[in-house]
């Protein structure tokens, strides 16, 4: 099980998972194949391999997950409603063979630098998606009712006889100015 799986609250969904590009993973099968025959090559796949097996990321509808590391794990979370802005960095190249990198900035120091990832407009428009969905305001059936209830009746007006005159408030006294506070005496 992966750990955003094993990682998710009671009634929290999965939004969008993150994935690696397949030019990335194109580049670590050409340095298996050509640089093979090197050792050097078969340390640059595993390496490659490992990155990007154990790297998950993924958008839930209450937080922004990215994991890192195999037997070290490193993970950043960021709650959705603590998102200040979400910035896409793509190149001309990248941008040719649908890859990006997101950065999410929240409150306070709170960033978290994504990896190059697949469809990064398609994962930031599921940040974007999320925050929404946070900002909704969720009520019961029973409050639902109440604000039906309220708006169809229609507010009774008062005569205004029974209507009391409210005391209007005086205004101070006007006080007579002079240059730096002296007054002609």
């Amino acid at each position: 099980m992966r750990y955003i799986d094993s990682s998710l609250a009671s009634g929290e969904t999965i939004l969008m998972r993150g994935r690696w590009p397949g030019v990335f993973w194109f580049g670590a099968w050409a340095a298996l194949i050509f640089l093979g025959v090197i050792i050097v090559g078969i340390f640059i796949f595993v390496r490659s391999l490992i990155i990007m097996t154990s790297t998950d990321f993924a958008v839930t509808d209450r937080r922004i997950i990215l994991k890192r590391g195999w037997l070290n794990r490193h993970t950043q979370e960021l709650a959705v409603e603590s998102v200040e802005g979400v910035s896409l960095d793509q190149s001309l190249i990248a941008r040719m063979f649908g890859y990006g990198r997101i950065v999410v900035t929240g409150t306070g120091d709170a960033v978290i630098v994504f990896p190059p990832m697949a469809n990064p407009v398609q994962f930031r428009r599921a940040i974007e998606t999320a925050r929404a969905q946070a900002n909704e305001i969720h009520l019961g059936r029973e409050d639902r009712a109440a604000l039906e209830g309220a708006a169809v009746e229609p507010a009774t007006p008062v005569p205004a006889n029974e209507v009391e005159p409210e005391e209007m408030p005086r205004a101070p006294p006007k006080r007579r100015r002079s240059f730096i506070g002296l007054r002609a005496r």
